[in-house]
């Protein structure tokens, strides 16, 4: 008999146990190889063993680990300066993950109002399917009944209204209200993304009501969606922004961006992380970037894209039984299924093609960004033949149900 896990028990794990990864790919301890368009669901964002980043990583290993934030950390400067010149930011607090990436976010929007003289105003529109962390405050923030049952009263102080409903985050706005947080594409709610229009809309309504603007960006950010952050395709800016994620490539790392006044609150004292910006992490998250942000790289991630987007759109025309829907924006891409989208990710797995579930019954396709065409292809050709055997497996039934 097997002996019993020490672990809590908290996940459903595939069956999978992977020694090593090289690109694209993950091999397991027996030496079998899977196409990961998983990507640690997301992180992975310039696939496994990147040369760059071991290089930084190991280099780093060799001189400090760790300082804490009682001093002047190397790379924090450097890293915070890149993000700053690269998007609408000033100020930056750097994370171990996401979940803290967006605490600090709803910190900071707070803390904003109440150095303004408003303690009052502390509540945040979120949105229905949203996903923001695990904490007590951001499961509180997104909402979902699955993740709040069982931890007492839900945190106080956000409002949720329907995705996409202008009307309802008008009526949601109270004397009390501080912000808006919104992710530009939905992740774990199944890949829906918010319209540029409605994106401007929101920005707009925050300016008109003296609201912080708040992005989530922990998976659809650092270039998975064809541009670095996913509100750029927008043309609106938020006041603060949470990030993680790829921006490590698979290091813990997250961060929060914030412009100066929004940032103004936030004094001496009022937060802290342990670990938070390490110099492990610092040297990861300026090698990503140096792959991120060079000449030509966010133009290869579109052009595969593309490659993804006209090859699933003919899957989906071939086996309407079993593919209702492509979504998503860029190299996060969402196949809504027919069937239960657990039967297509099964299907996948015996193709040794990996894939993300979510919500309202979607598949996350998430590869790596740095996947070429050809790659693009042989996904597209499992995807194919999972399809296909599904199809099959559907005939039968159906040929059994009427006899």
């Amino acid at each position: 008999m097997a002996e019993a896990s020490p672990l809590y028990q908290t996940y459903m794990r595939a069956p999978l146990r992977f020694e090593r990864g090289e690109g694209v790919w993950l091999f397991t301890e027996n030496g079998e190889r899977y196409l990961d368009f998983a990507a640690g669901v997301a992180v992975n964002s310039l696939g496994h063993a990147h040369p760059h980043l071991i290089e930084a990583l190991t280099a780093q290993a060799g001189k400090v680990w760790h300082l804490s934030n009682l001093y002047d950390v190397p790379g924090q400067e450097t890293l915070g300066r890149r993000l700053t010149e690269a998007t609408f930011a000033d100020r930056v607090f750097f994370t171990n993950s996401g979940a803290e990436a967006l605490e600090c976010a709803i910190k900071t929007a707070r803390r904003y109002h109440f150095s303004k003289g408003h303690p009052e105003r502390f509540h945040i529109i979120t949105f229905e399917g949203a996903f923001h962390g695990r904490t007590i405050a951001t499961i509180a923030a997104g909402g979902q009944e699955k993740y709040l049952e069982g931890f007492g009263p839900k945190a106080p102080g956000f409002d949720q209204v329907p995705f996409g409903d202008l009307d309802a985050v008008r009526a949601a706005i109270t004397d009390a209200t501080a912000a808006i947080l919104i992710e530009p594409v939905q992740g774990e709610g199944g890949l829906r993304a918010a319209s540029n229009e409605f994106l401007r809309a929101l920005r707009k309504i925050c300016d008109d009501n003296g609201l912080l603007l708040i992005f989530d960006e922990v998976q659809c950010g650092v270039g998975r969606t064809g541009k670095f952050f996913a509100h750029e395709w927008a043309g609106v800016t938020p006041d603060i922004m949470a990030v993680a994620k790829g921006i490590g490539g698979g290091f813990p790392l997250g961060a929060c961006l914030a412009t100066e006044e929004a940032a103004s609150g936030m004094k001496a004292g009022t937060h802290g992380s342990t670990y938070g910006g390490n110099p492990l992490a610092m040297a990861v998250g300026n090698a990503v970037l140096d792959v991120v942000l060079a000449d030509g790289f966010l133009d290869h991630v579109r052009d595969v894209a593309l490659v993804f987007r006209q090859g699933l759109a003919s899957l989906k025309d071939r086996f309407p039984d079993i593919i209702e829907e492509i979504r998503g924006e860029g190299l996060m891409i969402g196949i809504k299924a027919k069937i239960p989208n657990s039967e297509l990710l099964m299907a996948m797995r015996d193709e040794h093609l990996l894939g993300v579930p979510a919500g309202d019954n979607v598949i996350r396709l998430l590869p790596p960004l740095v996947t070429t065409a050809e790659e693009a292809r042989e996904g597209l050709a499992r995807i194919e033949k999972a399809a296909e055997h599904l199809h099959e497996k559907l005939a039968v039934t159906a040929q059994n149900e009427g006899r």
